[in-house]
């Protein structure tokens, strides 16, 4: 029987986003999994797989906010940006800040803001990936990039233990920002080398760390053959586009994929029958205004998605 729907995987550390996929293959007995995102190995937290026919959504999942709760160690930096590199510089932290100190530091870096990405990445350069020309020792220009910080907090503490200082943030940033550059930058503000020492991914989009499943128990619910119970409908991937319920003449033409007029601003919306089934995703016609095209049809063969 073929499964389809969203998997809402706590990933663990060590493990590649691809590693991730590949394992759920087998887990699931299908080919058809891809995940929205990657995850770096040393960062554990949510990473949305598709399943099925809900790869389907795949494209509209890649651009969703991301939370995360992470800690800034200061006093020496590292060549990846966080725990995992080898040391680059390090420097004593003699002095200390108070909690409304590094508060107003967090408070700089919200709203819109540019980051360098780091050379451990995967950014690509010329038709190769950042990390390609780090292995070989290269250090590169980069391409800027702006990204949007909608929420930077202090969550604890400021420790300060042999000349290095510690502290937790949650950040909720855009699509592309580089978490582990943002410890880095509030170092460099704060006049010492710094790397992100913890980062945890605890919302992507609708999804959330509390709504998560490991591989163990991901194994248990395979062995009482209860793999369908943790599927999460493909609907709930694209619940932030504006949603039109149309009648039982309209859906006919969604369902032939005609180019169809509707009453509205937005470039981008989901169309649902009155029984509650998505349809399709249709966006702006290029070349006649006011009419709007299908994007992707989920309704094939005359039979729903899932």
């Amino acid at each position: 029987m073929e499964r389809n729907g969203i998997l809402v995987l706590h990933k663990p550390r060590g493990y590649t986003s691809h590693d991730c996929v590949m394992k759920i293959r087998k887990i699931f007995q299908t080919k058809k999994v891809g995940h929205t995102g990657t995850l770096d190995p040393d960062v554990n937290g949510v990473l949305p797989i598709c399943i099925g026919k809900a790869t389907k959504v795949v494209q509209y999942m890649s651009g969703y906010d991301k939370e995360y709760n992470g800690e800034v160690t200061l006093g020496y930096s590292t060549t990846t940006e966080d725990r995992s590199g080898e040391l680059v510089e390090k420097k004593p932290v003699l002095e200390s800040w108070t909690k409304e100190e590094i508060k107003s530091i967090l408070n700089d870096f919200k709203g819109d803001i540019v980051q360098i990405p780091p050379m451990y990445s995967a950014v690509k350069v010329n038709g190769k990936r950042l990390y390609e020309y780090a292995r070989e020792g290269k250090v590169i220009d980069r391409p800027k990039r702006n990204v949007f910080i909608k929420r930077l907090e202090l969550t604890s503490n400021i420790d300060a233990s042999n000349e290095v200082v510690r502290f937790r943030f949650n950040v909720l940033c855009s699509k592309g920002t580089y978490v582990r550059t943002l410890a880095v930058d509030i170092g460099k503000r704060l006049g010492y080398p710094a790397h992100m020492s913890d980062l945890v991914r605890v919302g992507a989009g609708p999804y959330q760390l509390e709504d998560s499943i490991t591989f163990e128990q991901l194994e248990e619910l395979k062995n009482r053959g209860e793999l369908d119970s943790i599927l999460t409908p493909f609907e709930t991937a694209i619940s932030h586009f504006p949603k039109h319920v149309v009648d039982s003449r309209i859906e006919t033409s969604v369902k032939n994929g005609a180019v169809l007029p509707f009453n509205t601003q937005s470039i981008r919306f989901s169309i649902y029958n009155q029984s509650g089934e998505c349809l399709a995703i249709y966006k702006e016609h290029p070349d006649k205004q006011g009419f709007y095209k299908p994007e992707k049809m989920f309704w094939t063969g005359g039979q729903p998605l899932s």
